[in-house]
């Protein structure tokens, strides 16, 4: 994942300019130095959103305030992102956390872009310019807990013996003969490893699948799991699973690359008819069926190379197959195929970076496309360096919507962002509306969607001023650009008949100016003149303003489409704390008797 370098001087965002030339990451710098580009207002705040979304930190400031910043936060040393302290002269750059994590390689190539010096500490890496639990991209070690003692008997002075070709290692300090006690292996095959045998996969195995429509995917993981464990081969050796493009959708298919935490890559039929000369199970059937002569073989080549070989024929089941392929190298998923694209309906939040989710930025971090509206846009522009990003004008919803579709149709991974709850008033439920009416490509149809939840206006508005929504509460839009205002009108008439808290959005336009006006009248039937009304504007951004009124004194010419509307029921209360108004709604419990 790209780093995040966050610069505190004018110094420092010209070093992490230099860092980012050799290290593509996103730089972002401190607000009022007058730089281009994204800012942040607090550091600690910029730390731990990124590190909550499992980016890379690298900060051009002291040391402590990084520890600091993650300490609460920190989980487990193999799960958490590296955290990079470099001197705003890029002399010196120092591993705090994650150093077997990748941040020692990440600490040495600055180095290298700076002309500093990485400050590793790690004692493998000193002696012998390698991690034993850390192998390089494409490697996975099969019994990690077995790596300290094998690094203790390396460091008390043993020597190593390499079965199998790893350049990453031959090419280290580590004191290697052919009578060396620690064995380092490295093989696609299973093998058992022990403390002083480490074991190392390379990820050259592609998993080619088929399966007919809505396959079990306990059976396809079955027959998969069989052919690797009759073949002797391990599981982490596996770079990909691979198939067809029209199984981009199929659960069986995605169940079984998650079981194996690699990614699905897929052909189309005219890339794996190339491959018919090398099958060795080719079929007319088949290509009648989807216009290649194979599937589970063919995708398994494909993936591994001209040069890859077949090594385990097709395997069948009821109604799946598969085949293993060997490259001559690692595997690069990323490079082969398409992945099955993915969307991402992203909530923002009101404003405020601390109000955004760790997932709603660890999905915009992962996301290689960017899609919303110019305003909402400009609240992550700390996260949007190096992306692709598509901004709209206000009321251009359905095109930003199709444009999103037909993008993560293309196998992108596309992230369409909205302020606010993705699902309020925002652009999930288009999503799913466009979906269903089209036209919308079929392979739009197969896309991966997640719809990250953001805390609301409504929620916000809420905190601000107290608890106003303690009890039963509704919201209505009072735009009639897509809803008829008739309908609109019943709406307030059953929520103030009900007695319910009412948040207003869309309160009020350039346009419309009468429909929060005849609201407030509907309203002042139904509950006392002096009811709590808070109106809440630019939630969590500059010239954020939340006051309170009585219904009876709400003025529509006074609330714009920045605005929130929160109007209490007849049970809404005001108080004051410290000199300080507060809105409340109480439950009942004074007549309980009992607080629970």
């Amino acid at each position: 994942m790209r780093p995040v370098y966050l610069a505190m001087t004018k110094v420092g965002a010209e070093t992490a300019r230099r860092a980012a030339a050799a290290v593509p990451g996103d730089i972002l710098v401190r607000s009022g130095l007058g730089e281009p580009g994204p800012t942040f207002d607090r550091l600690a705040e910029a730390v731990k959103s990124a590190f909550a979304a499992g980016q890379p930190v690298v900060g051009f400031c002291a040391a402590g305030i990084l520890v600091r910043s993650v300490s609460a936060i920190l989980t487990d040393k193999s799960d958490d992102p590296p955290v990079l302290a470099v001197s705003e002269d890029g002399a010196s750059i120092v591993p705090l956390i994650g150093g077997h994590h990748g941040g020692n390689r990440l600490a040495t190539a600055i180095a290298a872009a700076l002309g500093g010096h990485a400050a590793i500490t790690t004692a493998g890496d000193l002696r012998f310019g390698v991690a034993l639990d850390d192998p390089p991209s494409g490697w996975v070690l099969a019994n990690p807990a077995d790596a300290k003692p094998v690094m203790a008997a390396l460091l008390g002075g043993e020597q190593a013996r390499l079965v199998g070709e790893a350049a990453w290692l031959s090419e280290s300090n580590i004191p290697f003969a052919t009578d060396g006690t620690a064995r380092l292996s490295a093989t696609v095959k299973t093998i058992d490893g022990g403390p002083d045998h480490l074991v190392y996969h390379p990820r050259s195995l592609a998993l080619g699948v088929g399966c007919e429509r809505r396959t079990d995917p306990a059976e396809l993981a079955d027959l998969a799991f069989e052919t690797l464990t009759n073949a002797g081969l391990a599981r982490q050796a596996v770079a990909c699973v691979v198939s067809i493009d029209v199984k981009a959708d199929e659960a069986a298919v995605i169940d079984l690359a998650e079981r194996l935490d690699v990614p699905a890559r897929f052909f189309t039929p005219e890339i794996l008819e190339g491959q018919t000369p090398r099958l060795a199970n080719p079929s007319d059937m088949v290509f009648a069926e989807v216009g290649c002569h194979g599937v589970c073989e063919a995708a398994a080549l494909a993936a591994s190379g001209p040069t890859g070989r077949l090594v385990v024929e097709k395997r069948k089941s009821a109604r799946a197959t598969c085949a293993v392929a060997q490259a001559t190298g690692i595997i690069e998923p990323e490079t082969i195929g398409r992945a099955r694209g993915k969307l991402s309906v992203v909530g923002l939040g009101p404003g405020q970076t601390s109000w955004r989710t760790p997932e709603a930025g660890k999905l915009i971090t992962e996301s290689t496309i960017i899609i919303g509206y110019n305003y909402y846009l400009d609240q992550i522009a700390d996260l949007t360096g190096g992306k692709e990003v598509f901004g709209f004008p206000l009321g251009a919803e359905e095109e930003r919507v199709r444009k999103a579709l037909g993008l993560a149709g293309e196998g992108h991974n596309v992230a369409l962002v909205s302020s606010g709850d993705a699902g309020i008033y925002a652009m999930a439920s288009l999503v799913f509306e466009c979906l269903d009416r089209g036209p919308v490509s079929d392979s739009a149809k197969r896309i991966e969607i997640i719809v990250s939840p953001g805390i609301s206006a409504l929620q916000a508005a809420a905190a601000r001023i107290g608890a106003p929504i303690g009890h039963d509460f509704c919201t209505i839009s009072l735009s009639d650009l897509l809803t008829p205002w008739p309908v609109i009108e019943k709406r307030i008439q059953a929520a103030a008949k009900g007695d319910f808290v009412i948040a207003f959005y869309n309160p009020v336009s350039k346009r419309r100016r009468t429909q929060l006006r005849h609201a407030r009248e509907i309203l002042l039937a139904y509950r006392p003149p002096d009811t709590p009304v808070t109106i809440a504007r630019m939630l969590g951004r500059p010239g954020e303003a939340i006051s309170v009124v009585d219904l009876v004194d709400l003025d529509p010419e006074t609330i714009d489409m920045m605005t929130l509307v929160l109007v209490g029921s007849s049970q809404s209360r005001r108080v004051q704390v410290a000199g300080r108004e507060f809105v409340y709604t109480p439950r009942g419990y004074d007549r309980k008797g009992h607080t629970q």
